[in-house]
């Protein structure tokens, strides 16, 4: 059977969300925490890539297994470290697939320009006084259907870099802001490269209109900086059967 596994994760200790040949990441700790259990190993297969210090609310990956042996989830979290804590371990029809069936996901990035001990690896400082009328403004040029290559890593292997995108807005409250962006699909390092560029629109570098040349220049070095990874977060992924 099939199963999906509902998990959040604080990225700060480990190298990124999915195993690679150097460095700890999210996915080897929980295979190795599933294997210990089953004594069997379990690949998971994630619904997406983190980079090194990005976060999770909401995180999914499938798992194939006879049957679910009791008390899983207790068991799991009892292994794993207070950084990575499972929700939910969830049948699902045998041909779902934790990446391919998302149907949107969500990413927030969290600022602040108040010194705050307590958010410290969990949303990135700035300088105070930032323009989010014109960030907001700037970022209603990237709803619809975007080709967001701007935003893109370069030389990856992905056959489009066109996305739909529906929100994509900047929240304030006395010291902190919370930009908020959802799409059907995100292309590696997007989300902190819209967000530094749209921070350069707040510093008055860049005006609303630029931002929207920047997009259709389709050229990753029209955009700003990417902005680092501590303040972004992985909220939400929708599927049609969850």
């Amino acid at each position: 059977m099939r199963y999906f596994l509902l998990f959040s994760y604080v990225g700060t200790p480990f190298h990124g969300s999915q195993r690679q040949p150097t460095g700890i990441t999210v996915q080897q700790v929980m295979e190795e925490a599933l294997c210990t259990i089953l004594r069997t190993p379990v690949p998971l297969t994630f619904a997406g890539r983190t980079d090194a210090g990005v976060h999770a609310r909401l995180m999914t990956a499938h798992f194939d297994l006879d049957s679910l042996p009791d008390n899983l989830l207790p068991r799991l979290n009892s292994l794993l470290p207070d950084t990575i804590a499972i929700h939910a371990i969830c049948p699902v029809p045998p041909e779902a697939h934790a990446r391919f069936d998302a149907t949107t996901r969500t990413y927030q990035y969290h600022i602040h320009w108040r010194k705050d001990p307590f958010l410290c690896g969990l949303s990135t400082r700035v300088a105070p006084g930032l323009d989010f009328d014109s960030m907001n403004r700037a970022a209603l040029h990237l709803l619809g259907e975007k080709d967001c290559a701007s935003f893109c890593r370069t030389h990856t292997d992905v056959k489009t870099t066109i996305c739909h995108i529906t929100r994509a807005e900047w929240t304030t409250s006395d010291y902190s802001a919370v930009f908020t962006i959802t799409a059907n699909r995100f292309l590696r390092n997007m989300v902190r490269a819209v967000v530094g560029t749209l921070l350069d629109v707040g510093r008055h570098r860049l005006t609303p209109d630029d931002f929207a040349h920047i997009i259709a220049r389709h050229d990753r070095t029209a955009a700003g900086q990417s902005a680092p990874p501590e303040g972004l977060f992985l909220t939400d992924i929708t599927y049609p059967y969850l």
